[in-house]
């Protein structure tokens, strides 16, 4: 179901779909092809996860989506940042992973594998950027930093398309329309999976600045900087319906990005261990926690949440260090030990094809007052 208007619902740049919702880039298997194709041939903007994937890796996927059908798709690219191990200055950092690493290594035994060697990856952004010029997504977004005007212009000037930033404060989103952002992603503490910070504070307890959706929308919305470069916001975080896009467009966005409530649909490559903890509300709440990754991200709280709540803010040196474990649990269905991301909203999620949750969504954000 589409908006009856012949009217786009959200623009960006170039970039027109009939409906306000954007299904969030899920690294890690969550998104596939043929998700991000289902949310693009309902009126939506699907979005590949970039992270974590090789360049070739990514090609493949890229041109999978592109033999699906002419929808419009954006891809999302994770930004390195810096390895906080390295050098003089990195020496605490390294202690606090290793200290992690003998805690982990009674996880591991569990599992029967070893704990993960715990190294520096680089996201490999310019050879991703080179794929993405050889294809035509409508949108490309940045995570984890500012992408800054060289990296900006060149998505404009290769690839032709849009560049969205996340940001989690109104700091981060002056700093992005300096940076030349055609659009930002407003990510609110419900978000789950990742949170966008641009510098994740080892001395503040996992999450940063605790600010919701909607309170962020609105300052993002109302920061003279934004306004007058007249750079269009989209909310992330918390929102699972249609009458939730709705609320986040009267507060001045121009679309809602949703992740969570499509970790179930029939397309998405969420493992079955993390259904099921969706689907039959195994655990009670979500925390934001580094304990997997190394980074703060928001996961249904499980047992290895609880045990390692002062895991060290080091990423991606952790995510190697559990992915190990993370697999080995996945595998045996022991949904304890694993990542499973999830947003506040994560209680309404419902199982079955893309097409229908669209067309959920489409009428509730239709009939919303």
């Amino acid at each position: 179901m589409r908006p009856a208007s012949a009217d786009p619902a959200m623009r960006i740049g170039a970039l027109e779909t009939a409906l306000p919702i954007i299904c969030a880039p899920m690294a890690g298997g969550p998104t596939t092809p043929a998700l991000v194709a289902a949310v693009g041939r309902a009126g939506g903007l699907g979005m590949l996860a970039a992270g974590y994937l090789t360049a070739e890796a990514l090609e493949d996927l890229v041109a999978d989506v592109e033999s699906r059908g002419p929808w419009p798709y954006g891809v999302n690219l994770f930004l390195s940042g810096v390895d906080r191990c390295a050098g003089p200055d990195g020496a605490r950092q390294r202690g606090a992973v290793e200290a992690y690493r003998r805690t982990l290594a009674v996880e591991a035994s569990r599992h029967g594998v070893d704990v993960g060697e715990p190294r520096f990856t680089d996201e490999a952004v310019e050879e991703k950027l080179e794929v993405l010029s050889r294809h035509h997504p409508a949108l490309v977004s940045v995570t984890f930093g500012d992408p800054e005007a060289a990296l900006v212009e060149r998505v404009h000037t290769d690839i032709g398309a849009p560049v969205a930033v996340t940001v989690t404060s109104v700091a981060e989103a002056r700093a992005a329309v300096l940076s030349g952002a055609d659009a930002l992603i407003a990510q609110g503490i419900e978000a789950g999976g990742h949170r966008g910070l641009w510098f994740d504070d080892p001395a503040l307890p996992a999450g940063g600045p605790a600010t919701p959706t909607a309170e962020l929308v609105r300052a993002i919305c109302a920061d003279v900087t934004v306004v007058s470069a007249q750079v269009p916001v989209v909310a992330a975080g918390g929102v699972s319906d249609g009458a939730g896009v709705r609320s986040m467009l009267a507060l001045g966005a121009v679309g809602a990005q949703l992740g969570t409530a499509f970790l179930c649909a029939d397309e998405a490559g969420t493992g079955s261990a993390h259904r099921r903890a969706l689907l039959e509300q195994t655990y009670l709440d979500t925390v934001v926690t580094r304990a997997f990754s190394g980074r703060s991200a928001r996961s249904l709280r499980n047992g290895f949440a609880d045990r390692h709540p002062n895991a060290p803010a080091v990423y991606p040196q952790v995510h190697h260090m559990t992915k190990p474990i993370r697999a080995a649990a996945a595998a045996s269905g022991a949904a304890d030990d694993i990542n499973l991301w999830a947003g506040t909203g994560w209680r309404s999620v419902v199982a079955g094809p893309a097409a229908e949750l669209m067309a959920r969504l489409a009428a509730e954000f239709l009939d919303a007052p």
